[in-house]
């Protein structure tokens, strides 16, 4: 695996840790109505990242594609994230920002 493959799936991994946290904190918060949209998008954006990373690991040759809609879910779910004030919402922003970038690089190449 290239250093760019190597990168995209590290951003994955990390966006998928920090959606998790998000989505499980999101949870337990007292206005679950507000975060109802954080919590589904963070849920599928998580999944689609493990999926993204466990196919570059192998090699996929949908590499492009599924890329493609993981940087459409991150930013989905980054713009959801950003609207709210929580800690885990701003991390998973974050993250979800990263994991964007690096997959739009990846597609780039």
């Amino acid at each position: 695996m290239d250093y760019s493959y190597q990168q995209c799936v590290d951003a994955c991994l990390e966006c998928l840790n920090a959606c998790n946290v998000c989505n499980v904190a999101s949870l337990k918060e007292y206005d679950l109505a507000m975060l109802r949209e954080c919590i589904r998008v963070s849920r599928e954006c998580a999944e689609i990242c493990g999926f993204a990373a466990q196919m570059l690991e192998h090699g996929t040759k949908f590499a492009e594609q599924i890329c493609e809609l993981c940087a459409h879910a991150c930013e989905v779910c980054a713009a959801e994230c950003s609207k709210h004030t929580h800690d885990h919402c701003k991390q998973c922003a974050e993250a979800c920002r990263r994991c964007f970038q690096a997959c739009r690089q990846l597609v780039a190449v």
